[in-house]
C-alpha cells in the first residue's frame, strides 16, 4: 500500500489542506479588511502564519478547519489591532463583490448593510458573527474563540440584537 505524495510531504498536505478550506481565510480577510489590498495582505498573512504553525497542528485534538478558523481570526483580530493605531475608521470599498450574486438587487442592498453593520462590531463579536453565519454551532464556536458555550449564547444574543436595532431602528 503506498501512501499518497502530501501524506510525507507537511508542505503539499498543508497546501491541499489550505486550499481546501480557503474559504476561511477568504471569509475572515473579508470580515476584517475594508480595503481590496488589505484583504490581500490578510490572505497572506494567514497563510505564512498557518504554516509556521502547522508543525503543532494536532489532527486528534481538532479539525483542520476548526484549527484554521483559530489562527485566521487570531492574525486578523491581532492586524486589525495594530491597524487602528494606524487608521480612524475606513469605509468599506463600493466596489465589493456580494457573496451572492444572484440575489435581487434588495436582497443585495440588505446583504450590503449587514456586511456594513458587522465591520462595525469588535473584533470578538464580529468573529463570533461570521462563525455564527458560517453555520458554526455553539460547542464549535466555543472552541475556535477559546470562550466558553454558556459565554457564546450571551454574546450571541447581544450581538444578534444590536444588528437588529442597527439595521431595523424603527422596530
Amino acid at each position: 500500500m503506498t501512501l499518497p505524495r502530501t501524506a510525507h510531504d507537511p508542505r503539499a498536505r498543508f497546501a491541499a489542506l489550505l486550499e481546501q478550506h480557503r474559504g476561511i481565510v477568504l471569509k475572515v480577510a473579508r470580515g476584517y479588511c475594508h480595503q481590496h489590498e488589505d484583504r490581500l495582505d490578510l490572505v497572506q498573512e494567514i497563510s505564512v502564519q498557518a504554516w509556521a504553525a502547522f508543525e503543532d497542528f494536532d489532527p486528534a485534538r481538532a479539525r483542520f478547519s476548526t484549527w484554521l478558523y483559530r489562527v485566521a481570526l487570531n492574525v486578523a483580530i491581532s492586524q486589525w489591532r495594530r491597524q487602528q493605531h494606524r487608521h480612524h475608521h475606513t469605509p468599506l470599498d463600493d466596489d465589493l463583490p456580494v457573496v451572492d450574486d444572484g440575489l435581487p438587487p434588495e436582497q443585495r442592498h440588505a446583504l450590503r448593510q449587514l456586511e456594513v453593520a458587522i465591520h462595525a462590531l469588535p473584533p470578538l463579536d464580529r468573529a463570533l458573527m461570521l462563525l455564527h453565519l458560517d453555520d458554526h454551532d455553539h460547542r464549535q464556536m466555543a472552541e475556535v474563540l477559546g470562550i466558553s458555550i454558556t459565554n457564546i449564547s450571551t454574546r450571541l444574543h447581544r450581538v444578534r440584537q444590536q444588528l437588529r436595532t442597527r439595521l431595523n431602528p424603527t422596530d
